[in-house]
């Protein structure tokens, strides 16, 4: 029976609080001290760990202190800055031209809006509701990452594709004061319980509002088809 929409409203309510208190201090994991510093992070953490991101900026931001120095890097130099991340030369070229930009259009001070960030070289919506969302609280949009995409699925929230369907239905079903919790929760949970690979149904805090849980956990399944189960969602 399809569900109606009240119902898939009061269940992601549920599911919101049962991941604020799984984890209260959900937040996002790339390392930053301004607006500058999460706008080339996020850059650097395409394809890649927001592990390997951190180790990469820590010496990178004490090198480079301004869009300016960023702009004015040689491209060598800054390509061998950053080489121990995944696509570091097309993410340099960006890195620099976003710079530039900054410096050329706002004084060097990174935008507040929308429309002025996805302008910028290497910078599409999902930068952009990173930026926005945790340098500046302002919540436009909602992040959709490889574990909000999966998490959505899994949850039924959407069974959308492409990252922009997908936030348009989240956005319609989470309050708009909660867009950039609600991606943090999600990445949280999807990294440390609902993994990719084999999620930890049995243990997971939200396993009563989520549909693809009551499958692996049907009772009436045996342990080889728990397992294809799990393989599949």
């Amino acid at each position: 029976m399809k569900e109606k929409w009240a119902d898939k409203e009061s269940r992601t309510g549920r599911i919101i609080g049962g991941l604020r208190a799984a984890y209260p201090q959900a937040h996002c994991e790339l390392n930053f001290s301004n607006p500058l510093e999460l706008l080339i992070a996020t850059i650097l953490s395409a394809q890649c760990t927001d592990r390997q991101v951190n180790i990469v900026t820590e010496t990178l931001f004490k090198k480079y202190r301004s869009a300016r120095d960023y702009a004015a890097a040689p491209s060598a130099e800054f390509e061998a800055d950053i080489r121990r991340i995944g696509l570091y030369r097309n993410k340099a070229k960006n890195i620099k031209a976003a710079c530039q930009a900054l410096v050329e259009k706002y004084g060097g001070e990174v935008p507040r809006t929308m429309k002025e960030l996805v302008e910028l070289g290497g910078v599409g919506r999902k930068t952009a509701n990173v930026v926005l969302g945790n340098a500046f609280n302002i919540n436009e949009g909602i992040v959709i990452d490889t574990h909000v995409t999966r998490l959505s699925r899994r949850l039924d929230l959407s069974a959308q594709g492409s990252p922009d369907k997908i936030e348009t239905d989240l956005q319609r079903l989470v309050p708009q004061k909660d867009w950039t919790l609600f991606s943090h929760l999600l990445i949280w949970h999807g990294r440390r319980r609902c993994v990719a690979r084999w999620p930890d149904c049995e243990n997971c805090e939200i396993q009563a509002d989520c549909p693809a849980g009551r499958k692996v956990l049907n009772p009436k399944l045996t342990v080889e088809q728990r397992k294809k189960v799990r393989m599949l969602i």
